[in-house]
């Protein structure tokens, strides 16, 4: 059921401060277009200082916002019973007429995907120890969150959009919106996929089977962004361009440090950098009981565990019983771009139909010859 107005919300006890609309309007100057800090599906975000000198990002759901109610007392509920220095702050919430409002502690360097790719005057030059500490950072919040909280979450959309950097470049996760409590009784929680493609697992978005593997896999993709410099969907032409599958062909060629970000010249550790990309390519394994966990990932990041590198799999269609042709479905959405989804419903070839690499209506090639690889 989807909630519309916030009356829906009378009754629903949130464990958080209250702000008033008029405090937040104080603090945002109207909301301003010159506080604006962010812009997504969810809404707007705006930049403001309360009476007592805290700075605090405001997060407004838009009534067109596929975030409705639901989702609003999830990220609530999920956030405020949850405290670790990797995840942001959320400092309370505004319900006033059909509007909805997250009071967060404002980050001063935006997010990780405004650092690697957003308007180029607003990069930030990150250098490798920082990249690496970034990485560490988000594994152990994904740790805390899996394995060392009361609550066992899965996050469900963990991308670089949603990884957030204080003013010292500490990364905190954020939007926990889609975030699901995970049954320690079942091998795996049956939903319809949310998140976006580029980031979400093979079994998740394809078959609804969702573990706190599915946030493995996610972090593994945005370790090779941090690493590349490069977003994982990003459109190059029309066949478009997916991280994953470029750095498997560069480990294929024995090429793998070529996936290194130019800008950080040599300055690195050769032999931690190929840790690290070993690390992501075990997350994203295609296979799930294959990944790691999320502790072990920090303790192989942190040098404290050895890290085993990565084999190919010399057949990866059968991995996690995927039927062939469904994995090079999964394979084609992900090359398409990044989107976020509510689905696809249990029928995934229905839902990503129009998207299907043997549709022509898709203007997908068919590519049994062999596929084209990017390099950059």
């Amino acid at each position: 059921m989807r909630f519309t107005c916030h009356a829906d919300l009378k009754g629903v006890e949130l464990q958080t401060r209250k702000f008033t609309f008029t405090q937040l309007k104080d603090a945002t100057t109207n909301f301003d277009q010159a506080n604006k800090i962010g812009e997504g599906g969810f809404g707007t975000v705006y930049k403001g200082i309360i009476v007592d000198g805290t700075l605090i990002a405001v997060k407004q759901l838009s009534s067109k916002s596929k975030q409705g109610n639901r989702e609003f007392v999830n990220e609530i509920g999920m956030i405020s019973a949850l405290q670790h220095p990797h995840l942001v702050n959320l400092y309370g919430c505004c319900i006033e007429g059909n509007q909805l409002y997250l009071v967060y502690e404002y980050m001063e360097n935006n997010s990780v995907s405004h650092a690697l790719f957003g308007a180029e005057e607003s990069q930030l030059k990150l250098d490798w120890p920082t990249r690496h500490r970034i990485c560490v950072g988000i594994a152990k919040g994904l740790a805390y969150l899996h394995e060392e909280s009361s609550l066992k979450v899965i996050h469900r959309d963990i991308k670089a959009t949603n990884v957030l950097l204080d003013r010292h470049l500490n990364p905190k996760i954020s939007d926990f919106g889609l975030a699901k409590l995970a049954d320690e009784d079942k091998t795996h929680i049956s939903t319809r996929a949310a998140g976006t493609f580029g980031y979400m697992a093979p079994e998740y978005a394809l078959r609804g089977h969702l573990t706190d593997k599915a946030d493995v896999y996610s972090f593994g993709i945005v370790v090779l962004e941090i690493i590349s410099g490069k977003n994982s969907t990003q459109q190059t032409n029309a066949e478009g361009f997916y991280i994953l599958d470029w750095a498997h062909v560069l480990k294929s060629e024995g090429n793998l440090m070529n996936l290194v970000d130019p800008k950080l010249s040599s300055e690195f550790n050769n032999e931690e950098m190929l840790a690290t990309i070993n690390v992501a390519l075990h997350c994203c394994n295609s296979t799930s009981k294959l990944r790691p966990t999320m502790s072990v990932v920090v303790n192989m990041l942190e040098g404290k565990a050895a890290v085993e590198e990565f084999v190919l799999d010399p057949n990866p269609s059968t991995s996690d019983d995927m039927d062939p042709t469904v994995k090079k479905l999964f394979q084609f959405c992900l090359r398409g771009g990044a989107r976020s989804v509510e689905g696809p419903s249990n029928d995934s070839f229905a839902a990503l139909d129009d998207i299907h690499p043997f549709n022509p209506r898709s203007g997908g090639q068919d590519d049994r010859k062999g596929r084209k690889w990017h390099s950059f």
